[in-house]
């Protein structure tokens, strides 16, 4: 499991590479989908490739969910929208709005400011494993290595499956892996 933590990490940093190597900087809004006042500073990497003809990655499937808007514009924020789009495979657990919402009140305005993006980074990164395995399969499991070189754990109630305490209340298949929609926020230990 340390080689697939030692794996993603790489990805990423030859992501964040071809992310410095590339320069065509332009600034746009973001959609009306992603959190208010959230601005994406350079349009650069795979992250902004369009592509009709394919499949969608986990990035285009959060991008046009509604009840994942929180989610992006935290990606954005953390500049991790490259991760997202990389052959993988990965298994996203994504928390939905109202995960977010049930955090603290400022937590997420909070992490969301340009200073936090490290400690925001660490918490997005606590939700994504390398893999693609269903639901099902994850039953299987009693800890998953997550991309910021932590562990979480898998718990199974009956046909419910618990990843670090967010229950799994969909799946959805992409391109470059597999999301698991959870009904909370992730939080890595302190």
């Amino acid at each position: 499991m340390k080689t697939y933590n030692h794996l993603i990490t790489a990805l990423i940093l030859l992501n964040v590479l071809f992310i410095i190597g590339c320069s065509n900087p332009s600034s746009t809004e973001v959609e009306d989908n992603r959190s208010a006042g959230v601005e994406v500073g350079k349009e650069q990497g795979q992250a902004f490739i369009s592509d009709e003809a394919s499949a969608p990655n986990i990035l285009n499937i959060a991008v046009k969910s509604a009840d994942h808007s929180t989610l992006v514009a935290a990606v954005q924020a953390a500049d991790l929208e490259n991760a997202l789009v990389n052959a993988g495979p990965l298994m996203v657990f994504a928390p939905t709005n109202a995960a977010f919402d049930a955090l603290p009140e400022g937590t997420v305005e909070s992490l969301l400011k340009p200073e936090n993006k490290d400690a925001l980074a660490n918490i997005l990164k606590y939700h994504v494993t390398p893999g693609n395995y269903d639901k099902e399969f994850l039953k299987k499991f009693k800890k998953l290595g997550q991309a910021n070189d932590q562990s979480v754990s898998v718990d199974v109630d009956g046909d419910d499956v618990y990843v670090g305490g967010a229950k799994i209340i969909a799946s959805i298949p992409a391109s470059n892996g597999i999301i698991h929609v959870v009904d909370k926020v992730i939080l890595p230990p302190q």
